[in-house]
């Protein structure tokens, strides 16, 4: 599939940032707060990610940099500047003094976060791996192999083995728990919260995977409707239509990045209308299914309709 984000001439690939660490509970709030208290001083890097970072969060040098890493992934803050660490408008959303979820107990925030790692180019590994990789069960290292030859074809720098193999362990760490022993404590157990989208399960032998397609029953309407809106935005910014086969097929796309099968995308497409207020309607007329967008939507817009998606917690919100 030579098409999406990933064969763009000046695409930039990334291999590592993580540290070999899977993203963990209670990162994103930490840094949110830390970015939060001190982003009205406009070069407020240092006082983020200097020496006393260590002792702020409790960790060490490497896992400093790894909660860096995700939090920026994640979309959570942003560096815009070399020298200034800002808070984003999703991160505000939430993990901010009245955020939706700052604990990520809610599934919508684990579906958010999978869409920022998975639906966004930028960590090259989780993009290819859900949108671009040939089939549903892998091993590890077939996955690595398999890796290691879409980047020599694409002709990009050379990446060490070691880099590879610690950038697909960390991706699959992501999506599955390590079994618990007794060489492993209890905090090494829990890994990732995003272990608990079951999107990736472990089968038969050792490392051994697959890819759990079909409906996702904990992704809410509103997610959905707000990842549609953050492909849209860079598969074809100024169309007005989108078409079935771009949701359901085209990398970066809901359709692949959820795992879905395509009634699963017809399904999900049909429920806009209600989900959106009326912004976005399906529509199969003159045999052409497409998404029709009524008024040019951003991301403030498309932020909007999460809320919805958190109950009582979002009344809560609100108030």
């Amino acid at each position: 599939m030579s098409r999406g984000p990933l064969f763009q001439h000046d695409y930039d690939a990334q291999f590592s940032g993580h540290e070999t660490f899977p993203l963990r509970y209670g990162w994103l709030k930490k840094v949110f707060d830390r970015v939060a208290e001190t982003e009205e001083d406009s070069a407020n890097r240092i006082a983020c990610w200097g020496d006393d970072a260590i002792a702020r969060f409790g960790v060490g040098k490497n896992m400093v940099a790894s909660m860096r890493h995700w939090a920026k992934a994640a979309r959570i803050i942003e560096e815009p500047e070399t020298n200034s660490v800002r808070t984003t408008e999703l991160g505000r959303l939430l993990f901010g003094p009245n955020g939706l979820d700052p604990w990520m107990e809610h599934p919508a925030t684990l579906w958010l976060i999978h869409w920022q790692l998975a639906g966004r180019p930028e960590k090259t590994t989780w993009f290819w791996a859900f949108s671009h990789y040939p089939a549903i069960s892998f091993e590890r290292d077939k996955l690595e192999k398999l890796l290691a030859r879409f980047i020599r074809d694409r002709g990009w720098p050379p990446i060490a083995d070691k880099t590879l193999k610690n950038d697909t362990a960390c991706f699959i760490r992501t999506y599955v728990a390590r079994q618990p022993s007794g060489k492993a404590g209890h905090d090494d157990a829990l890994e990732s919260p995003l272990t608990e989208l079951g999107l990736i399960k472990a089968i038969g032998k050792k490392d051994g995977f697959r890819f759990v397609r079909g409906p996702k029953t904990t992704l809410s309407d509103g997610v959905f409707a707000y990842a549609l809106i953050d492909f849209w935005a860079r598969y074809a910014p100024n169309a007005a239509t989108l078409s079935f086969e771009a949701v359901a097929h085209e990398p970066g796309g809901p359709g692949r990045v959820f795992l879905f099968d395509e009634d699963d995308v017809a399904d999900r497409l049909a429920a806009l209308d209600d989900a959106t207020g009326g912004a976005l309607r399906w529509s199969e007329t003159a045999g052409l299914k497409q998404v029709v967008r009524n008024i040019d939507i951003g991301e403030d817009t498309s932020l909007s309709w999460v809320p919805g998606d958190y109950g009582e917690l979002a009344g809560k919100e609100a108030a």
